[in-house]
Parts: structure tokens; C-alpha cells; sequence
């Protein structure tokens, strides 16, 4: 049952970003203190980075300034990708709920932070929110988006056919109806490939979470009925994709799209013509997995008809798949919007096969994997094999012939945990890439995968390490998820937020994070530190590190509530 809680979130989000330090204090010495800027589970290790050269700190209450504990760090170790020698200062015996803060010397003051065993209940409900502020086709009413609310746009319902998509049955200029879905990214075009990973993301929480998923109550216009909010949401997006598929052969439409970027401008303001590009396999294979996996899911709440449509709409566009193995996607000459093209298949078709044989039974499904080209690594849009990991070994009535899921994620999980623990800054990301705060998630929500597995509480300890880094024990000293924190990001490169007047960005929202690949979006040579770790910039110009996604945020949801459920 929901709970009947209700959520002011314009208030929320404007008392949850807080000042910096107090006493007031300049950015970069309250910066040399680097904790969670939401705080910590009280029965778990609490740690925060120094870069000061004193050992010695002290924890206050945040109101009062009572001493409650005194310590000294750990030796300084260099962490070679941002620059930074690391004390550790460990408080992981208090356990007092309250508001702290940390001080070095008596005149360096970290963010406050909470003790609680609540304490990332508001950014976790604030990350599931984010995908209802990024609904295509429907108004965000003042009553769910508070200083957000803002009119409908691109109601989607005279979508062309693009000349790359043209068939006999739907030839060229052909007008289709493919209403609603979330808006991608930074961006208001509609991408299956993306949209496939981030709808079985937040499936897949609902499902492996049910009781904690059950009661959550997100404050959207569908709250009133029978379901869970966050199967509300992913339906948001399911149903729209279902239009993406061409019904005279099953085939899936790689994206739905203008042929260029919009401008900076509201959705409703946004008025070039859309597009049906091309299908793909890639987008097939996502679409087919997708579909399956809802269809096994939706039986339990009772919605028969949209599974049976869903298992329908799967086994066609894995069909068709088989029958059009090699469309690898490109943009066409005249489109220069996201691409997410894909030239190496092996991951989707084992992840759609999984999908499909969980479904049906059929061991058929399996013979269409190439195992010996199947990678599983950390789950992105274009390396999903883990997801069919995560299917696996959620349901242990349905396992694999002469295949160890759980061992294969159970390996994938140590071999993040270990390089975690050799970090001096307790991260085990390889490299700081586009979207690396996407790749920390992800990592997480194998670990915690794992975790429920298994009862490993090394899964659970690793996991919360990424929270903390996530939420500002980092090399930036931001907290990555906008709306909360003491310093969250600001400027992110999010057409309503940067267009809407209001001065804070939309709340929930995870930025993709430092990144090197793309070394200077903003053409200014001092906007990016050349250490990988801290190659960040909080501008709206930097599309390469303060952009959000979809994809991006579903793992964050998945991680958040995986932790409050545990905790609760």
C-alpha cells in the first residue's frame, strides 16, 4: 500500500540545498573536507576525505558545535586520478542520529551532514521523481512539480516517417502517432535503445524491491489508483515505446527525433518536426528484452491485457531480428541528433534471448546466443549482458542450462569490490569516461544484486562507498544529484531546467560526471581540470559532464532504494 505521506517537493528541494559551511567559510576550505552531503546509515562505517595536512579532526553537532568525537585520519595517500593526497577520517562509531559537521584545525568546516537511518530517503524519491519532470506529451501540473510546472509539449501524434524508415506499408512522409514517453536527456528526443535499459532498470527495482516499491509514494497524477507509483512511471515509457514498433513486420524505429538539437527552449516551445528514423537490431533485440521482462511482470499486478500485448509486441520484434541480424544503426545524412549506435550485438542478443526464454520456456531462444562473444561488464545502453544477469538471478526457478548466472555476477561484483578496496578513495570505476557517475551506479546495483543473493555484507559496505561518492566524497566536493546537498549541481545542461526562469535546476537528476573523453565542450581552457577525476564542470556548456539521462538516473533509483529498503 502507498504510503499516505505527501511530498511538498518545492519546499523539499529548497531547504534540502543548504548553505556551505557554518560558520560561513570560502567554497574551497570548506571543500578540503569531503563527506556524503547527505549523511550516513547509523550502524554503518562512516568516513570522510581530508586534504589538509592536520590528522587531527573533530566532529560537531551542526547547531550547537558540541564536540561529540574526536579522531585522527590515516596517513595521506596519493590518488593519482585527481591529484589529491587522501586522509581518511573514520567516525564509524557514532552512531547518534543528529546533524553534524566535521572541522580540521578549528577553522575548517566540512558540509553538515546527517546521521540517520532515513537519511537518503529524500534522494532516493527525488531520483525516482525526475523521470515525471521529463514526461514527453503531458503538462507538469504546479499540484506534482511545484516551481517546475511547466505546459505540455510534443504531443507526438503527427510523427512523419523519415526516408531512412520508409517501407511499402508506411512509405516516406507517412504520419504515425507515438505520444508520450520521457523526454532522453538533456535533449527532447525519444531513443528505444536508451529507453530499453532505463524502463527494465526501474522494472526490474520494482520487482527485486516489491514491499518497499509497493509503499512509495512519488507524488504523480496516477497516484490515486491501485498501482505502484514507479510502475506508473516505467508505463509512462513501456506504452510509448510500444508505438515504436511498425506493425506490418514487428520491426522496432531506432528513435524518434528532429532532424537537429532544439534549442534551449521549453518543450512546448520546441515545435520542429519529428521523425521515425530507421529500425535496427539494436533496437529490436532492447525493445524485444524489455517487453518480456514486463510481460513476466505485470501479470502480478493484474494488468493481463498489457502483458499479453507486451509478450506479442517481444516475439515479433525478435523476429525480426533474426530476420535482419546486421542493421547496425548510423544516422542518417540529414539527422545529427543522438546516435546510440551499436556495431557489436552479442550482449543484446543474449540479454533479449534470456528475456525470452524466462518468458516462455523456450530453450530455443538460447541457441541464438554466441557466448563466446558475450562480455559482461558494467551495464551501460550499449553492454547489457548483465541485465540478463540480473534476470537470471532474480528468478532461480527458470535457471540457465549449464550456466552459473549468480556466480557470473557474484565474479563481475568481487572484481569491483577489490578494486574499490585498493583505491585510496574507495571508488573502483577504471576510467572516468562520458557518463562516469552512470557507471558507478550501475556498479552498485550489481553489488547490490549480490548482496540479496547472498547476504555478503562486503556488497553492502562497497555499495555505500559509491553513494558517498556520489553525494559528495569526490574529487569536486559536489554532490552529483541535483537538489541535494549543500553543494549539488546547478548548471546542468538540461533544456527545461536551463530555460524554465527558475533558478534551480529540476531536483533528482544525476549528471553524468568528470570526463575526459571530451576535454573542452565549453571552449574555455581553465573550465576542466586535466586530472580525470576532477575534469568536471558545473556549466551548462558542458554537455559532456553535466548532462543528465535516463539511463543515468534509473540506476541511481535502483541503488537508493535498494539501500532504504534494506535499512528500513
Amino acid at each position: 500500500m502507498k504510503s499516505v505521506k505527501t511530498f511538498l517537493w518545492a519546499t523539499v528541494a529548497s531547504s534540502v540545498v543548504a548553505g556551505c559551511c557554518n560558520p560561513p567559510a570560502a567554497d574551497d576550505a570548506c571543500n578540503l573536507v569531503r563527506v556524503d552531503q547527505c549523511g550516513y546509515l547509523p550502524a554503518s562505517a562512516k568516513q570522510a576525505f581530508l586534504l589538509t595536512d592536520s590528522a587531527r579532526f573533530a566532529v560537531e553537532d551542526a547547531q550547537t558545535h558540541r564536540v561529540v568525537y574526536r579522531g585522527e585520519a590515516s596517513p595521506a595517500r596519493y590518488w593519482a586520478e585527481s591529484g589529491d593526497s587522501i586522509r581518511i577520517a573514520d567516525f564509524s562509531s557514532l552512531s547518534e542520529p543528529g546533524r553534524y559537521r566535521i572541522v580540521v584545525a578549528d577553522s575548517i568546516y566540512s558540509h553538515p551532514f546527517r546521521i540517520s537511518a532515513d537519511v537518503y530517503a529524500d534522494a532516493a524519491m527525488a531520483a525516482a521523481r525526475a523521470f515525471y519532470f521529463n514526461r514527453s506529451g503531458m503538462a507538469i501540473d504546479s499540484i506534482w512539480g511545484g516551481q517546475w510546472a511547466r505546459p505540455a509539449g510534443h504531443p507526438d501524434t503527427c510523427v512523419l516517417i523519415h526516408s531512412s524508415a520508409a517501407s511499402e506499408a508506411r512509405p516516406e512522409g507517412t504520419v504515425v502517432s507515438s505520444p508520450g514517453g520521457w523526454y532522453d536527456a538533456g535533449d527532447y528526443n525519444k531513443y528505444i535503445v536508451n529507453s530499453g535499459i532505463s524502463t527494465y532498470t526501474l522494472l526490474y527495482t520494482l520487482s527485486t524491491l516489491a514491499d518497499y516499491s509497493d509503499s512509495q509514494n512519488l507524488n504523480i497524477p496516477e497516484g490515486a489508483d491501485s498501482l505502484p507509483d514507479l510502475l506508473n512511471e516505467a508505463l509512462y515509457n513501456l506504452n510509448w515505446m510500444l508505438t515504436m514498433q511498425d506493425p506490418t513486420d514487428g520491426g522496432v524505429y531506432h528513435k524518434l527525433t528532429t532532424l537537429a538539437f532544439e534549442g534551449f527552449v521549453m518543450p512546448h516551445k520546441a515545435v520542429n518536426q519529428r521523425y521515425l528514423v530507421t529500425k535496427s537490431t539494436a533496437a529490436d533485440l532492447d525493445f524485444a528484452a524489455t517487453a518480456a521482462y514486463a510481460s513476466r511482470l505485470l501479470v502480478r499486478y493484474g494488468l493481463t491485457d498489457l502483458s499479453a500485448t507486451c509478450a506479442t509486441a517481444a516475439a515479433s520484434a525478435y523476429r525480426h531480428a533474426l530476420a535482419e541480424p546486421g542493421n547496425i544503426f548510423s544516422n542518417p545524412a540529414d539527422v545529427s541528433t543522438g546516435e546510440y549506435g551499436d556495431d557489436t550485438l552479442a550482449d543484446e542478443w543474449f540479454w533479449a534471448s534470456v528475456e525470452m526464454y524466462l518468458l516462455t520456456g523456450d530453450g530455443g531462444y538460447l541457441s541464438n546466443i554466441e557466448m563466446d562473444k558475450v562480455e559482461f561488464g558494467v551495464p551501460s545502453w550499449s553492454s547489457v549482458a548483465a541485465l540478463g544477469l540480473l534476470s537470471l538471478t532474480e528468478d532461480t526457478t527458470a535457471a540457465m542450462p549449464d550456466f552459473d548466472a549468480l556466480g557470473r555476477l557474484r565474479s563481475l561484483a568481487d572484481n569491483l569490490v577489490a578494486a574499490q578496496e585498493a583505491s585510496p578513495a574507495r571508488l573502483g570505476l577504471a576510467k572516468f569516461e562520458w557518463g562516469s557517475n552512470s557507471f558507478i551506479a550501475n556498479e552498485s546495483m550489481l553489488k547490490m544484486a549480490a548482496f540479496r543473493a547472498t547476504a555478503d555484507e562486503r556488497y553492502l559496505a562497497a555499495t555505500l562507498d559509491d553513494v558517498h561518492y556520489l553525494l559528495g566524497r569526490n574529487a569536486t566536493g559536489y554532490c552529483y544529484e541535483t537538489g541535494i546537498g549543500s553543494r549539488p549541481s546547478m548548471n546542468i545542461h538540461h533544456r527545461p531546467s536551463a530555460a524554465d526562469g527558475v533558478d534551480r535546476p529540476v531536483p533528482g537528476f544525476l549528471v553524468g560526471g568528470p570526463n575526459l573523453d571530451v576535454p573542452n565542450d565549453c571552449n574555455d581552457a581553465a573550465s576542466r581540470s586535466q586530472y580525470p577525476a576532477a575534469a568536471y564542470a558545473d556549466e551548462l556548456c558542458s554537455y559532456s559532464t553535466n548532462e543528465i539521462a535516463i539511463n543515468w538516473n534509473a540506476p541511481l533509483v535502483n541503488v537508493l532504494w535498494s539501500i532504504c529498503a534494506t535499512v528500513r
